[in-house]
């Protein structure tokens, strides 16, 4: 399963960054012919760039993984405290409705766990 970092020992609990690597890393390794990538929505940035990336199609709530042979997408948060704010509720119902997946993964194991649920493990897909 995930491997978990340090960080539950030291009795932190992971970032969401964290979770995110540690959960694409186990993706990758358990299904190598399936790819995954971040949308890189989130982060503090600039006023200039944030302007810039907005009129490229950047959106508010976009899921921040997305596994395309399989329409879906990934949704990270930390273990405990994470929460979906309305942009990314809006976003899920709309991929939903359009007949995509949506998982919401309340840390690394969690993601990866509603991920064999799913009954993806055809790593050749």
């Amino acid at each position: 399963m995930v491997q978990r970092t340090g960080n539950a020992i030291l009795g932190r609990v992971p970032t969401e960054h964290e979770e995110q690597r540690e959960f694409v890393s186990w993706f990758r390794k358990n299904h190598p012919g399936v790819r995954i990538f971040a949308i890189p929505n989130g982060g503090a940035r600039n006023i200039a760039t944030a302007s810039k990336l907005k009129v490229e199609g950047v959106s508010r709530g976009v899921p921040d993984l997305y596994i395309p042979a399989w329409n879906c997408w990934v949704e990270m948060k930390r273990q405990k405290g994470g929460r979906v704010d309305e942009d990314q509720k809006d976003w899920h119902a709309y991929l939903l409705g359009i007949g995509h997946q949506v998982i919401v993964g309340k840390g690394a194991h969690d993601a990866a766990q509603q991920v064999l649920s799913m009954g993806k493990n055809d790593a050749a897909k």
